[in-house]
């Protein structure tokens, strides 16, 4: 097996002067720096007191599990010489608290809406979508079941 590492660097910027003192004492503000690129401002979940204005870690995840999908379609697709030419996705995390407060996501379900060049192949178009969590990196890391409910038009 091959591996591959990742690196991050997480850094509150929460403290409004007393530090975690009280509850409500500080911010769930904080920042995401991935060396090299953009530095992201995040919170928490708004339900849990963050800034809804900012990234939270669930929105990042079904990004992140979007994302990896539309990347592994893009390259089966043009292996199959289907020809993609619009692609976005408007996925949804379904989440769940338990009793003490406890959560995590209980189900996703992506909705690519795909454009197609004229003439594709649309059973194989729609196949490929079966095929993707054997080998998106995210999908397989994560522990809850992942709906597809594509969407597909033609040019």
């Amino acid at each position: 097996m091959k591996s591959h590492s990742y690196t991050t660097h997480i850094r509150w910027t929460g403290n409004t002067g007393e530090g975690t003192a009280h509850y409500r004492a500080y911010r769930r503000d904080w920042e995401v720096a991935v060396p090299g690129k953009p530095v992201i401002p995040m919170s928490n979940d708004p339900l849990l007191g963050g800034n809804p204005a900012l990234m939270n870690p669930e929105d990042l995840l079904l990004s992140a599990l979007s994302g990896c999908h539309m990347l592994w379609y893009l390259h089966l697709a043009s292996d199959a010489g289907i020809v993609v030419t619009g692609y976005e996705d408007t996925p949804e995390g379904i989440g769940a608290l338990e009793t003490g407060g406890a959560g995590r996501f209980v189900r996703a379900v992506l909705r690519p809406r795909i454009t197609l060049r004229r003439g594709a192949d649309l059973a194989r178009a729609r196949a490929i979508h079966e095929e993707i969590h054997k080998v998106c990196f995210i999908a397989r890391s994560v522990s809850f079941p992942i709906e597809i409910a594509p969407d597909f038009i033609e040019e």
